[in-house]
């Protein structure tokens, strides 16, 4: 299929006609006020590329420039987008960024927030949200004492991920990991796996909580289906716990945890999947070197960040309809590491 062609922007028109993106903004909103001064000859090329390129303004772009200062916040409760979370954050802020663009706002990245026992704090003694007509939340884990504070404020904001009611529903664009692990677990009983454990890294995050609610749905056919928490550079300890329960295949939270624990399984002459089939429940959060193409899901991150500002600025202007709350489909990777076992070999 196709892809439809990409939306003509103002950044577009503007170097087209090559001028800054503030004045085509200006021509566009027919400002000719005395504090405003566009030559004519300015105005008519910026008036002809728009009628060549057949340009159409957002209408949520036109619904903010009346009453709006059209500048969204970014926070994340990592500081200041760690380099090891680089690749991570990247699609996400990408897709703020091309709907941003697309409706005429700015975003205003808060790094002033102080760091409270290893995590950034929306609210302190120089809180300035209010610069911003509304915010976008990333992280992990989001403080719930600070959704219900926001919540009680009335002040607009979204979270990036499905966050659990904090005073009241909050507002969110998720993507639906529960849905995603239990394909992959519907597939791996196809493949004949009865014996499936869940590594989990011990988090309590509500996207933590969907994966393992999604592993526990679609696991209740299997002999056995158990869980289990990694420790952090223990690869062989967990390859150990999965030999002596006789597993068949693990389904890893953490990227990393399961590149280690395939390396661990090569180290002592063992094939993935032959003897142990491994799926990923995620992308990477910190760079992992490896060739492997791992089955499992990719979370859309560039889409939850186009999302996220979409409905940010329906919840600014009014015309969200309601609270919003959506969950996108994960995109399943059909990789290398979830085989059929072989039904000769005692695992226990």
């Amino acid at each position: 299929m196709t892809a439809p062609p990409r939306r003509v922007t103002q950044r577009d028109i503007a170097r087209m006609a090559g001028v800054s993106q503030a004045t085509v903004s200006l021509v566009l909103n027919n400002r000719t006020d005395a504090e405003v001064r566009i030559a004519p000859e300015t105005r008519d090329r910026v008036l002809r590329v728009i009628a060549e390129t057949g340009y159409a303004a957002d209408p949520v772009a036109r619904r903010l420039a009346s009453r709006f200062n059209r500048i969204i916040g970014v926070f994340t409760y990592e500081p200041a987008f760690p380099s090891g979370s680089r690749d991570f954050f990247h699609p996400f802020l990408l897709g703020i960024e091309e709907y941003a663009e697309r409706v005429g706002c700015d975003l205003l990245l808060f790094t002033s927030a102080p760091v409270v026992d290893g995590r950034r704090r929306i609210f302190h003694q120089d809180n300035r949200l209010r610069l911003a007509d509304g915010c976008i939340l990333l992280g992990r884990e989001i403080d719930g004492a600070e959704l219900q504070r926001l919540n009680g404020d009335g002040y607009p904001y979204v979270a990036v991920g499905r966050r659990d009611d904090a005073g009241g529903p909050v507002p969110y664009v998720g993507a639906d990991y529960a849905s995603a692990v239990a394909r992959l677990v519907e597939t791996a009983l196809r493949h004949g796996h009865r014996r499936l454990t869940y590594v989990g890294m011990g988090s309590t995050a509500e996207s933590s909580q969907d994966r393992r609610q999604g592993f526990v749905a679609a696991a209740s056919t299997a002999e056995s289906a158990r869980q289990v928490s990694a420790v952090a550079g223990a690869a062989d300890a967990t390859l150990d716990d999965l030999l002596a329960d006789g597993s068949t295949a693990a389904f890893v939270e953490d990227f990393a945890t399961a590149v280690a624990l395939e390396s661990a399984a090569r180290r002592r002459g063992l094939t993935v999947p032959g003897d142990l089939s491994i799926v990923t429940l995620g992308d990477p959060t910190v760079p992992v070197p490896t060739d492997i193409v791992f089955t499992g899901f990719r979370i859309p991150r560039e889409e939850m960040g186009r999302q996220s500002v979409e409905v940010l600025t329906g919840v600014i202007d009014g015309s969200a309809g309601g609270l919003q709350q959506r969950l996108l489909p994960c995109q399943l990777v059909e990789g290398s590491t979830l085989g059929t076992p072989d039904p000769a070999v005692d695992r226990r």
